[in-house]
């Protein structure tokens, strides 16, 4: 009798298997034995294909306000090929180019979409923009550097409560439109009047001049330690990537994928992925304005409960709010599990837990297993360059190489250091030509042989047998990803933290890899921890350090620690949300320390695995772990 869970069938291909290079200096290549197929010039040329093919299927949809009754708004592709002409021939005729694109401020709406098709109708770069540098900064740096950096013709905004920061940032030489409303002292031209625009022969020209090299996009990274970068994203890269896709995801071409999502469109899962599979295989894509947070996610399980997708795409945290609410939702869980081929996630790692309750609900639900689709990718290479498509996966694989992408193995130390890790990198028509109007960060970014340096680490599953493929092994670097996808950079954190514990504190190792929150493991500095005591009238000199770090003083102060670090956070890549005070220094013999005394965090969490699982278990498992008093 055969055992084997089973699964929704869902055509793949692609990545299922690839040819290993072992090159002379050990390095090695990995590249698929599928090669990449034909893939158009532009990808509004999609647009051109569905609206003669199937001009009233739905392109994309957005709920109206409740106030307006709460339906479906519906654009279909004949309408948004309209729109997307209408628009050309206004960028056209505002002389807007690559050195005067054109900026999005706020968030996913039919609008916005609309702007990027008109966009790339005429071969006009957009910059699409995190809506938090607008409504959430108060100083409006980010927002500011990406102004000075791409210089834009033309911002868009849904409403005026983005005027605080237009005001602020864009100059009068720049023209502001809004779908609705207007603002004090400037300007401000309605989106109507871009819809309202008749097409003619100067659009129709600059339209035909449009190629694999245009620049559809400028993407910012999200500049977690450093001010963001503008990614150029060409046509020829997201097109390409886009036939990688369907290579691997055959189960796309199949039928018309239909999408519920609400990723952001200024980052690359959501804006070039999740929106390029809709248009390249002629889907409908249904705006989920939910999020995953707990005010978030109703909006999203309501949108759920009523669209069934063909195939889901979200982060980790909001896999585990799904999963949670289907334990007591049928209907959530019927809809989704109804006509789903897989699911997929991105930003950072899904635990092993939430994945087995997916597998749960739906060998509960439909009888069968959905396949949970992993992979690596990032803003550089417009998104996709690995894939783990089958069903034998587990929680941190990210796959083998997509068709046409060439992935090189680089290790970062020598082969019998037990610390060093193996870099990725790759090469292939989706990966950027650089940073725009950042000569010097583009030409760090490559390798001499043209493979971009990812400073993400990968091992085989099992080096035994490569074509099982790849599983993400961190950053090269010590940064790394909460199960939000928020980025933690680590450096200046750790900085914080030895400053506002000084002088108690003589190192800090910084937790958190694929988790809600941080957590902090600190090397305490013993003798100014006896002196605490010994101010609070102990006897410290003999206490054994479990005891120590036990004493009414000392535990004080490392909570106040906790209080302090907590209130100062302004989000989860910089707020610890629980810190363990270390009994057993850092050991040189296990890698721990350096003999200049540096601390190795990759070591120390290897070696510590345990403590840092039972910190986040809680104090039954850790009677040493503080918590913040929030």
């Amino acid at each position: 009798m055969n055992s084997s869970p089973r699964y929704r069938e869902a055509r793949v291909g692609g990545c299922i298997d690839a040819q290993l290079e072992a090159q002379h200096d050990g390095q090695q290549l990995l590249r698929s034995t599928e090669p990449l197929g034909w893939f158009p010039a532009r990808l509004t040329d999609c647009l051109d294909q569905w609206a003669e093919e199937a001009p009233e299927r739905t392109f994309v949809a957005r709920r109206a306000p409740a106030a307006a009754g709460g339906d479906w708004i519906r654009v279909s592709y004949a309408e948004m090929r309209q729109r997307a002409q209408a628009i050309g021939q206004a960028l056209t005729d505002r002389g807007l180019s690559a050195e005067r694109p054109v900026m999005i401020l706020s968030d996913n709406d039919i609008e916005h979409l609309s702007l990027v098709m008109g966009a790339m109708w005429a071969g006009v770069p957009v910059v699409p923009v995190s809506s938090a540098y607008s409504l959430v900064s108060q100083d409006f740096g980010k927002l500011r550097h990406i102004a000075q950096t791409v210089t834009p013709g033309l911002v868009f905004a849904a409403s005026p409560a983005y005027g605080r920061a237009i005001a602020a940032v864009f100059g009068p030489e720049v023209e502001v439109v809004l779908t609705a409303g207007a603002l004090d002292e400037r300007a401000v031209t309605p989106f109507a009047a871009l819809l309202a625009t008749v097409p003619g022969p100067t659009g129709e020209a600059a339209h035909a001049q449009v190629g694999p090299d245009t620049i559809a996009k400028f993407l910012f990274t999200s500049g977690s330690t450093k001010l963001p970068k503008a990614v150029i994203n060409t046509q020829r890269m997201l097109c390409a990537n886009q036939q990688m896709l369907r290579q691997c995801l055959a189960f796309l071409a199949d039928e018309p994928p239909v999408l519920v999502d609400w990723l952001p469109w200024n980052h690359t899962f959501g804006g070039n992925h999740n929106v390029g599979i809709v248009l390249y295989n002629g889907g409908t894509l249904h705006i989920d304005d939910g999020k995953p947070t707990p005010k978030g996610i109703a909006e999203t399980l309501r949108n759920l409960r009523e669209v069934a997708p063909t195939v889901y795409f979200n982060v980790p945290k909001g896999f585990e709010e799904i999963a949670s609410a289907m334990d007591t939702d049928p209907l959530l869980r019927r809809t989704l599990f109804s006509r789903v081929k897989a699911f997929m996630f991105a930003g950072a790692g899904l635990s092993q837990a939430v994945w087995d309750r997916f597998d749960a609900h739906g060998e509960a639900e439909v009888g069968e297993r959905i396949r949970i689709i992993t992979g690596l990718g990032m803003t550089e290479t417009a998104p996709s360059c690995t894939f783990a498509v089958g069903t034998d996966v587990r929680s941190g694989w990210i796959g083998l190489p997509v068709p046409g992408v060439e992935v090189k193995l680089v290790r970062d130390g020598a082969a019998d250091d037990p610390y060093a890790k193996t870099e990725i990198r790759f090469r292939g028509p989706n990966v950027t030509p650089g940073y725009w109007r950042a000569p010097e960060q583009t030409a760090a970014a490559f390798d001499e042989d043209g493979f971009y340096r990812t400073g993400d680490a990968a091992k085989f599953v099992d080096p035994t047998h490569p074509t099982r493929g790849l599983v993400f092994d961190g950053r090269t670097a010590e940064d790394f990803k909460l199960s939000t996808g928020t980025f933690v950079s680590v450096g200046p954190l750790r900085a914080k933290v030895t400053l506002a514990g000084a002088p108690c504190i003589q190192d800090v190792v910084v937790a958190g890899l694929n988790r809600d929150e941080i957590g902090l493991l600190i090397f305490p500095r013993l003798d100014e921890c006896r002196r605490l005591a010994e101010a609070d009238g102990l006897e410290a000199e003999a206490l054994p350090v479990p005891e120590l770090l036990h004493t009414p003083a000392v535990r004080d102060f490392f909570q106040q620690l906790a209080d302090r670090l907590w209130r100062e956070g302004t989000g989860s890549a910089n707020r610890p949300a629980r810190l363990h005070v270390l009994a057993e220094p850092p050991s040189i013999d296990k890698g721990e320390v350096t003999d200049k005394g540096s601390i190795n965090q990759r070591a120390v969490l290897l070696h510590r695995a345990a403590l840092v699982e039972a910190m986040y278990e809680g104090r039954e498992s850790d009677p040493f772990l503080i918590l913040p008093r929030r």
